[in-house]
């Protein structure tokens, strides 16, 4: 394993990163002695990370830390020799021994001899205390005391210096500095070469075409050939058509061979990007517990303060977290668990009283889910009394008697995150101001996070917060709004759906429709986006819902394009805060795309409808008509892949037919007319390579255009489905967003030409 590289730090700098380190397993031991005073683990880790503090001071001529951490490791060693038994009255006087060395190591190096010399009492009555500590051990203090310790512990002169609990084998390697500026830079190249290995997608597709117009020029040629019959050509006119034929044909196996170069190509860049882009990703993660580390004995002293008995159980420790995000998560994270302390957890006799332990415990747990970051912090307490929530909304006029009786409790305790909003009576250090929700709401907003509460009265309350896994990249649903592509960020999407022209009402003089029960307002996209009319294209409408309790609304877009993974391209400060547009980034195509603020959005929706300037969607008589549908067969022995598929198809309007395996296929193919066949390779009875054989080699199916979609994605498999006669192949690994309509689009077309 190679060595970190602290070659251009200070000694002094060297010694805050070793205390650093040293600290927190020592805040961390000490939280878990308080818990099992006889654990020898525990004491071993305390022993440890004092000496090593007593070391590192000494080496820096940092002669008040070394004395600290000296008297400190003292009271250690008496406990492990079972002349000391470390109680939580103990626990306190160490605690307050591990902030004093925090404190010495974050003072300037200058001023260490007038910060010591100033607190020379206050340093001298801590001392006093582990004296008196280790005299209470009984005959023990005489030992302890002065030069002569029994078996004094070595020298860290030899020990290199701990590494940080996260850091294991190799994946301590060398450690570099470097700027955040560089960092962003060097992600924001690797999500540009990320977009451009995608421009090699489009330049294939119109290879594609380009074959299939061959297709038909080699056919034309074929029907000209028999339209003329017995007719007899002229030597030269016969020489023509066939030399005619047998260039489109050299073509054409030119051109397939290109395009399994291209698409092999493709793939290999893709990857290739991707991982880049992945590894640069990781550059700017680090462990949730990094940013979670003061957090136990933060709940531990408030706890304290507050007379009660409760823990922080930490889970998900290891959870790669955006350097960025978990900055910002510092202050909500505090202010939660705070909160959960102070108004959750009940007092050791009461949760006694109702059956529970002494002792509560706040659980504060971080886990990817669904391509997002989410953060719970939960407890064991007694949960919201929503009655008394209640009462508080009318006090404070936030809402009449009436309707607060028939708000939900989910939309009841939406009003916690109010500015200024507090249970609380009484002003405390801790809480009381009403400034503790409403800040962290904010907080994830800022990061494109939303966030909710649940609770159960009796037995506690959960804050969940779902954030995205990093400001750099944005996970969108893509739609068209006036010949115009917009992103909007997933998280700020309740759901999306079609609404049909007769679900519409008209409510005073507005425009809704009903979800689960709930009335909907109706919002033309192309008002806010394109100052356009809205129109109601084949009598039923892409709606996105927006916003959540009480002002949730739906947003009527032209169409659906699919989800996307956006590098977010800021825009020019210059151009100020652009209305309703967050930020910008670049398509696969190199076309750019502006990412919605769809909190600004909102306020926008709000100001239309409060001056009743709300436009109605009408119906769009100028738009053609569809030609008719047409027919794919797709052949899959999974049932999972096939469903998908269909529905994918279907939603593009294709009508969708399927098959079980090879040769359930192969019959419907001699059965039916279809205008693509879509089958996978590994299938019982036939497989996918056997299928499209046989396909081309039928004189009347041979021009019949078939798609193969895979798990294999090795060049091997690519090149032999391709020299079996597949006109496309598409892996299941890259199989997301609408990328299967987009090649069947290429292939036949699209619905409506």
């Amino acid at each position: 394993m190679t060595a970190p590289d602290y070659s251009d730090f200070s000694m002094m700098e060297l010694f805050r990163v070793d205390a650093e380190t040293q600290l927190q397993a020592l805040d961390a031991g000490l939280l878990a002695l308080e818990r099992d005073s006889a654990s020898a683990t525990h004491l071993e880790a305390c022993m440890r990370a004092a000496h090593s503090l007593k070391g590192a001071a000494r080496i820096v001529d940092l002669q008040v830390g070394a004395e600290v951490a000296h008297a400190m490791e003292d009271c250690f060693v008496a406990a492990q020799r079972g002349k000391l038994s470390i109680g939580r009255e103990h626990i306190d006087v160490l605690l307050q021994g591990a902030d004093l060395l925090r404190r010495i190591a974050e003072t300037p190096e200058a001023e260490v001899p007038e910060w010591a010399g100033a607190r020379r009492m206050e340093i001298d009555v801590f001392l006093g205390t582990l004296r008196d500590v280790r005299q209470g051990a009984g005959g023990v203090a005489q030992t302890l005391t002065g030069n002569e310790q029994a078996e004094p512990q070595p020298e860290p002169q030899a020990e290199p210096a701990t590494a940080a609990p996260f850091e294991s084998g190799d994946d301590a390697d060398r450690v570099l500095r470097v700027t955040a500026a560089h960092l962003d830079r060097l992600l924001g190249l690797a999500g540009e070469s990320m977009v451009e290995s995608r421009w090699f997608k489009p330049f294939a597709e119109s290879l594609f075409r380009m074959k299939r117009l061959q297709t038909s020029a080699a056919a034309a040629i074929d029907t000209l050939r028999e339209t003329l019959g017995d007719a007899v050509l002229s030597e030269r006119g016969e020489a023509a058509l066939t030399e005619a034929r047998r260039k489109i044909d050299e073509c054409h196996g030119l051109l397939a061979q290109q395009l399994v170069d291209i698409d092999m190509f493709d793939s290999r860049s893709t990857k290739l990007a991707h991982g880049l882009y992945d590894s640069a990703l990781a550059c700017r993660m680090r462990p949730f517990a990094d940013g979670a580390r003061s957090l136990p004995r933060m709940v531990r002293d408030v706890g304290r303060e507050l007379g009660k008995e409760v823990r922080l159980e930490i889970v998900g420790g290891t959870t790669p977290v955006d350097r960025d995000i978990l900055e910002k998560l510092d202050a909500p994270l505090g202010h939660l668990l705070r909160n959960a302390v102070d108004h959750g957890i009940e007092s050791p006799d009461m949760r006694e009283a109702v059956g529970k332990s002494r002792e509560g415990v706040v659980r504060l747990e971080a886990r990817h889910s669904a391509g997002r970051l989410q953060i719970t912090a939960s407890d064991d307490g007694c949960g919201v009394n929503v009655p008394k929530l209640r009462e508080a909304i009318v006090e404070r006029k936030l809402a009449s008697k009436e309707v607060a009786q028939r708000l939900s409790d989910a939309e009841l305790l939406e009003f916690l995150f109010l500015p200024g909003f507090t249970l609380k009576r009484e002003v405390t250090e801790i809480s009381g101001r009403g400034v503790g929700l409403d800040v962290v709401q904010n907080m994830i907003k800022q990061v494109r996070g939303t966030m909710r509460v649940y609770s159960e009265p009796g037995k506690g309350t959960r804050f969940q917060m779902q954030l995205p896994l990093t400001l750099s990249v944005v996970r969108t649903l893509l739609v068209e709004i006036g010949s115009e592509a917009y992103a909007f960020p997933l998280t700020h999407i309740v759901r999306t759906l079609k609404v049909r022209a007769e679900e519409i009402e008209l409510l005073e003089g507005c425009q809704h429709f009903r979800v689960n029960g709930q009335s909907v307002g109706l919002v033309g996209a192309r008002q806010l986006f394109a100052d356009e009319d809205p129109k109601l294209a084949d009598g039923e409408l892409s709606v996105i819902i927006l916003g959540g309790h009480g002002s949730a609304y739906g947003l009527a877009v032209d169409r659906f394009l699919g989800e996307r993974d956006l590098v977010v391209q800021p825009l020019d400060s210059r151009l100020g805060k652009i209305k309703d547009i967050a930020a910008g980034s670049v398509m696969e195509d190199g076309s750019p795309v502006l990412i919605v603020d769809v909190d600004d959005l909102l306020r926008s929706v709000e100001k239309v409808v409060a001056r009743g300037g709300l436009q109605k969607v009408e119906r769009d008589t100028s738009r053609a008509v569809r030609d008719a549908r047409r027919r794919v067969l797709v052949v899959d022995d999974s049932l999972t892949v096939r469903e998908l598929e269909r529905k994918l198809l279907d939603q593009a309007g294709y009508e969708v037919e399927i098959a079980v395996d090879g040769m359930d296929g192969w019959n419907a193919v001699r059965a039916g007319k279809f205008d693509l066949i879509i089958t996978d390779v590994d299938m019982p009875r036939m497989d996918g390579i056997s299928l499209v054989k046989l396909i081309k080699d039928d004189e009347k199916l041979s021009k019949l255009p078939v798609m193969i979609v895979s798990y294999k994605d090795r060049e091997e498999d690519r090149k032999r489905g391709l020299e079996a006669g597949a006109d496309y192949y598409l892996t299941k690994g890259s199989f997301y967003d609408d990328t299967l309509q987009k090649a069947v689009a290429n292939l036949i077309g699209t619905v409506s030409g």
